[in-house]
């Protein structure tokens, strides 16, 4: 048996007296410089502090609403046509180059609860308190013409959300039973439900177009297969999920936005234990929405802010506020990947960058390459201790700070509590629980 051994000169690296100079180990590599990654590290690091100091992710507010923003919709085809409805009952659609608000329509009475636009862009429909579903024409009326709906649906009990399906004339509505319904008819194809509490949000699956994900006020997340006609599983979580949301690049990955201040990623084939648990918020969490890429999603808070998480991570990379922005109700990722729009309380629309230092406009070839090598270069150095600091500070409003302190006092006050039981209990008696199964109450098949 062979053993190899390190073994080093003492001679070639250590001072004869402490008056010698430090030896500098020679690369005799021409191509390489012997201070090549103290060179590298002082580039990474004004790379890293000149990125924060462009970061201005604010770009515009879309002002026109007469009561808070309840609900956002995105064209499918066209990238500068946004819909808004308002808790006012009243629908606008946005040029987002122009920042005008192109068209008004007085849909409802009461808030509208949902708008969903149709897979062709021709058209959208919206719910509302009046227990009415309406499809409306994407272009607005001719000539001499009146805002008429195409076509009205009276239902028997308040709608609280809907979604189009992705290819087929079909779409579905919530509130005390999951319908679907399709376009030519004026009743629903079939009703699903399981349990008794109304359900605030349901999703059509982007890729597996069949299968449907809502989320009830009795803290379940129901999955249903539409091909059957009935619910397949449902999971039951500590607290109330607001509404989720499915990955558009991976088709049985979602994020449910729950109101015990985090986010949950599940695989719906291992409801048991979710994928990740996000961790940022500081209040109730009333909206999510993926990046098309899949990599990245934004969520909106009661905590009067706006983050960024990336999939894979349990911390946000960013988090948007401003002075004047109340409590933010519903959050959008344009289809491009590089805005974000979010809807709130005091009646305005915002529009942000996906990355807050990037340049907009055309880049030359010079600051592309530019650009690419000191990204390179900030994930080369990106868990060293100075740079990793200046990446992560943000500046924070009081309120969300003061909450972020105290909740950490919490935290560690819980984390003290469950080592003193363990240490103070008979082996094997008390069993540790992992963060991500905490939250899980059952799942029921």
């Amino acid at each position: 048996m062979k053993v190899k051994m390190l073994s080093r000169n003492p001679d070639n690296y250590v001072r004869e007296t402490k008056l010698d100079l430090q030896r500098v180990p020679r690369n005799y590599d021409p191509t390489l410089h012997p201070f090549e990654v103290p060179r590298e590290y002082v580039r990474a690091l004004n790379a890293t502090k000149l990125e924060r100091v462009f970061a201005k992710p604010f770009l515009a507010s879309l002002d026109g609403h007469r009561d808070g923003v309840n609900c956002l919709a995105k064209h499918p085809k066209s990238l500068a046509t946004v819909l808004s409805g308002a808790c006012d009952g009243e629908i606008r659609i946005w040029n987002l180059t122009k920042r005008k608000c192109i068209r008004t329509i007085q849909a409802h009475e009461g808030f509208v609860r949902g708008i969903c636009t149709r897979f062709c862009g021709t058209s959208f429909f919206t719910v509302g308190d009046d227990k009415t579903v309406k499809q409306w024409k994407m272009d607005g009326p001719g000539y001499g013409e009146e805002e008429e709906p195409l076509h009205t649906i009276l239902g028997k009990t308040v709608y609280t959300g809907i979604d189009h399906h992705w290819k087929e004339a079909v779409f579905a509505t919530c509130g005390q039973q999951v319908d679907i319904w399709d376009e030519q008819r004026t009743s629903p194809i079939c009703s699903m439900t399981w349990g008794f509490d109304s359900i605030s949000s349901v999703k059509f699956n982007p890729i597996e177009t069949f299968l449907l994900g809502s989320c009830a006020s009795d803290r379940n997340i129901v999955l249903y297969d539409m091909r059957q006609a009935t619910p397949l599983k449902k999971v039951i979580l500590d607290m109330r999920t607001n509404t989720i949301c499915w990955n558009p690049m991976e088709a049985f990955i979602f994020t449910a936005a729950n109101e015990d201040y985090n986010l949950y990623t599940f695989d719906m084939r291992a409801l048991d234990t979710p994928v990740m648990v996000h961790m940022d918020h500081v209040s109730a969490v009333l909206d999510v929405d993926y990046s098309p890429t899949g990599k990245e999603f934004v969520s909106a808070s009661f905590d009067k802010s706006i983050r960024i998480f990336p999939v894979d991570k349990s911390r946000s990379r960013e988090v948007y506020h401003t002075k004047r922005m109340q409590h933010v109700i519903c959050v959008k990722w344009t289809s491009d990947s590089k805005y974000i729009m979010c809807g709130s309380d005091e009646m305005n629309i915002r529009l942000w960058k996906a990355n807050a230092s990037e340049k907009l406009g055309v880049l030359t070839s010079r600051e592309k390459a530019a650009k690419d090598y000191n990204q390179k270069l900030k994930e080369k150095f990106q868990h060293h201790p100075h740079i990793k600091r200046i990446a992560r500070h943000r500046h924070l409003p009081k309120s969300i700070y003061s909450q972020i302190q105290e909740q950490r006092i919490m935290k560690e006050a819980r984390r003290r509590k469950e080592v003193n039981r363990l240490k103070h209990s008979k082996p094997g008696s008390v069993a540790i629980v992992s963060e991500k199964k905490k939250h899980v109450v059952a799942v029921v098949k």
